[in-house]
């Protein structure tokens, strides 16, 4: 059993935020050379300040592996309090430059691919007032309630596609849920197509056409093969299975392939891409598009302004 620890004494004179800095980035890279690397050090700092660290702490934080070092139970819990301490810092850093400058303020956005368009016009919407914020975007997976990149606070919040249940507060207690707009999924065509030129159309005349979706187990997929087993059909199996919206948008505007698009995107492209969307319906279920972020956490003033507008450019377009 570890020793009891004294924060005044063993804790408040002694640990620094720049050694957590470099634990934390010794935990990401998984190497002390690579972190010294990227630190700009030499390897031998790092692994003194490591060394300084489970002596004042009287526990060991790290274990070597010949696959690199990974973090003991003890070092798992002083990643998990530490990160949220020295993330809060950091935040308090950005709302005093916010509170300076308003106009410089930062957000970074989890987001992905398939919501790019409405991330566009949010982006569009945020400049215009603020025409020197700063956005940093990175794709994330979906659909999911995990969100790792948000608990790691890589990103400020993540503007996704969710369930029904998550929107309705299946994230549990640690996320904080803001549903703009139900995007419901469309079954679309090129505006060439011999698909779209037929005024009557059922889900049965389709059984056996190109077929281009998600794989079954992600929402557009899903969606068409219950829609197909509602119907007591036997659910196509796509020609192409592709989580790209670029690509389903392209091969749908060529040829007579038919695509399983969100409506949002149909909207916001479709002339773009010459698509139509065919009038079948895949599901009563609802598809919210929200924003999720961290209960706990005080959103950045570049983070507030990002969730306004982004209510705005949802209720313009989709009431």
């Amino acid at each position: 059993m570890p020793p009891r620890i004294d924060w005044e004494s063993q804790i408040g004179r002694r640990l620094r935020f720049r050694d957590l800095h470099v634990f934390f980035t010794v935990l990401d890279l998984g190497s002390m050379a690579q972190a010294a690397a990227r630190l700009g050090v030499t390897a031998p700092t790092v692994s003194e300040v490591i060394g300084d660290l489970e002596k004042t702490l009287g526990v060991r934080l790290l274990d070597r592996t010949s696959k690199g070092v990974v973090p003991t139970p003890y070092g798992q819990a002083l990643a998990m309090r530490g990160r949220a301490a020295f993330d809060e810092l950091r935040q308090g850093i950005r709302d005093i430059e916010s509170i300076a400058d308003p106009a410089t303020s930062e957000v970074r956005i989890g987001c992905p691919e398939s919501l790019a368009a409405f991330l566009v016009l949010v982006i569009e919407r945020a400049a215009q007032p603020y025409p020197r914020m700063r956005f940093q975007v990175q794709p994330v997976s979906w659909p999911t309630v995990a969100f790792p990149e948000l608990h790691e606070r890589k990103i400020d919040l993540v503007l996704g596609r969710l369930s029904t249940s998550s929107a309705e507060g299946g994230f549990g207690d640690d996320l904080r849920v803001d549903v703009l707009f139900d995007d419901p999924f469309a079954v679309v065509v090129g505006a060439s197509s011999r698909w779209a030129r037929k005024r009557k159309i059922k889900l049965a005349h389709l059984a056996d056409a190109a077929w281009i979706s998600t794989p079954s187990d992600v929402l557009a997929g899903r969606f068409l093969t219950e829609a197909f087993e509602a119907q007591g059909l036997k659910p196509p199996k796509p020609v192409i299975e592709t989580n790209s919206i670029h690509l389903r948008q392209h091969l749908a505007s060529r040829g007579d392939y038919i695509a399983v698009l969100p409506r949002s995107v149909l909207r916001l492209s479709a002339k773009q891409h010459s698509l139509k969307e065919l009038p079948i319906k895949l599901s009563m279920k609802a598809s919210p598009v929200g924003i999720v972020t961290l209960s706990k956490r005080i959103p950045t003033a570049g983070a507030q302004i990002f969730t306004d507008c982004a209510r705005q450019v949802a209720r313009s377009l989709f009431k």
